[in-house]
């Protein structure tokens, strides 16, 4: 299938765009990076409860509100760049309502399994990439080419997102090394877990719009 090129079918790809540079703008603008990663990161060690957050944002809100603080112009802008280019043709095709669901579940898969890896991690984890990696996994599942020379069709499309999944991280990896979130650490576990959200839910929020139709 090839990908539908329509920013008229595509307005919650567009909103989310937007509220996420505007949010990261106006930290920028007003001097508090810093504190909105620690106010509005994913942090796994508070789902225990064993440090205080009285001034932090509601623990069950983060995995959301992680989504909109970045560690810089080139984090955002990378994330925003594949959210757009992606998120249109998805958008178009499920539908707005079954994109937010998409971009929620994968924002929530992402924490879940950033969480499995290292619950007593303090360290805040910011970015939308896991929930656009969830917009990512469906592109994949909708649009993704049999690069792979298998014969079994439903195996090589599994395997194509393999290679899809694993050329995103890098390129994560990639943009965390050289500009400005070297030195911080890049979630792999939550690519992972946004990605094979993404992976699960494309076929069944097709269903869900045309069923609703």
């Amino acid at each position: 299938m090839r990908p539908p090129e329509s920013w008229q079918r595509a307005r919650a790809t567009l909103v989310i765009a937007a509220v996420t540079a505007f949010a990261w703008l106006a930290a920028k603008l007003l001097g508090l990076g810093d504190q909105a990663a620690i106010w509005g990161g994913f942090i796994p060690v508070r789902v225990s409860g064993v440090i205080g957050d009285e001034a932090l944002a509601p623990v069950f809100l983060t995995p959301l509100t992680a989504t909109l603080v970045h560690a810089g112009i080139i984090h955002l802008g990378f994330n925003l760049l594949i959210h757009l280019f992606c998120g249109r043709s998805i958008e178009t095709i499920i539908g707005a309502r079954q994109f937010v669901i998409l971009y929620l579940v994968g924002a929530y898969s992402a924490a879940a399994a950033h969480y499995a890896v290292d619950p007593q991690d303090p360290t805040p984890m910011v970015g939308a990439s896991g929930a656009i990696s969830a917009v990512l996994g469906a592109y994949a599942m909708m649009f993704g080419r049999n690069r792979v020379k298998v014969a079994n069709p439903a195996l090589a499309l599994w395997l194509n997102a393999l290679w899809l999944a694993v050329a995103w991280v890098g390129l994560q990896l990639v943009i965390g090394f050289t500009f400005e979130t070297a030195g911080s650490r890049i979630a792999i576990a939550a690519h992972i877990g946004g990605f094979l959200a993404g992976l699960l839910l494309a076929k069944p929020l097709l269903l869900l719009r045309y069923r609703g139709a």
